[in-house]
């Protein structure tokens, strides 16, 4: 509602066997900060684009080195070109394969899981204010309404070198996995984006309900949604798994 040009860029893609959805907020003034977006979302999707199998080490491997490529990549465009100087973008990479999930994470963007009817926020946010909450200085809520709530301590392309974060786990038959920029996450709370998951109508309408809740709300930034709803998992993957799963806030 109030952004004259939009800096977020996303890819979304599924068949039967696997999905890669991304979401890429990016900064740095207008016609930077959707190149550096464009540039990340372009180059992770062709790094991932043969990955099916999400088993062992080396997915969680090659995510990491995509998303550093993405960084060495956009860093490099800010040397040579002085207007992209300062630009850089978010990144949530999240992959679903067989009976698993992965997720690669620069920034303030997030991925939910919602599961059995309660929403989890998978990623945790690269931010002034979760550093604060992490260290007991602010609460969740506190944190929400903070000035400095969208200032982001780790993006790709601000630094020769970045440093993701990874998820993973496995995936059930049911599951509804929201990938998000913070011109949604940081208007509508999650109590309320869990109602508006919760309800009986397509990912599709979902996202549209999502987006017009955030604009209801003021809509003071680019809003990007994808909503990927899990209609049945193959067999488990051998190998180990790793769980990791944010209780969501709920103040």
């Amino acid at each position: 509602m109030i952004r004259a040009g939009n800096e977020d860029a996303f890819f979304a893609d599924a068949n039967d066997q696997r999905g890669v959805f991304i979401v890429a907020d990016g900064m740095g003034g207008h016609a930077a900060g959707e190149v550096a977006s464009e540039m990340a979302v372009q180059i992770v999707t062709r790094e991932l684009s043969s990955l099916t199998s999400l088993s062992g080490d080396e997915p969680t491997q090659r995510v990491m080195a995509a998303l550093q490529l993405a960084n060495r990549a956009i860093y490099e465009r800010t040397l040579a070109e002085v207007d992209k100087q300062g630009m850089g973008t978010t990144a949530s990479v999240l992959l679903l394969g067989g009976s698993r999930y992965l997720i690669g994470q620069v920034g303030d963007s997030r991925v939910y899981m919602l599961r059995n009817g309660v929403l989890h926020q998978v990623t945790k946010d690269h931010s002034y204010v979760q550093e604060q909450v992490d260290a007991g200085y602010l609460t969740p809520e506190q944190a929400r309404y903070h000035p400095y709530s969208n200032v982001i301590t780790r993006c790709v392309g601000a630094g020769d070198s970045v440093e993701p974060d990874t998820y993973g786990g496995q995936v059930l038959t049911g599951d509804l996995f929201l990938v998000a920029s913070d011109g949604l996450t940081g208007m509508v709370d999650d109590r309320r984006i869990a109602q508006l998951l919760l309800a009986r109508t397509t990912p599709a309408r979902m996202v549209e309900n999502l987006i017009r809740e955030a604009n209801g709300r003021g809509g003071l930034d680019n809003i990007t949604a994808i909503v990927v709803q899990v209609m049945s998992v193959d067999e488990p993957d051998e190998g180990p798994t790793t769980q990791v799963l944010v209780p969501p806030k709920l103040d």
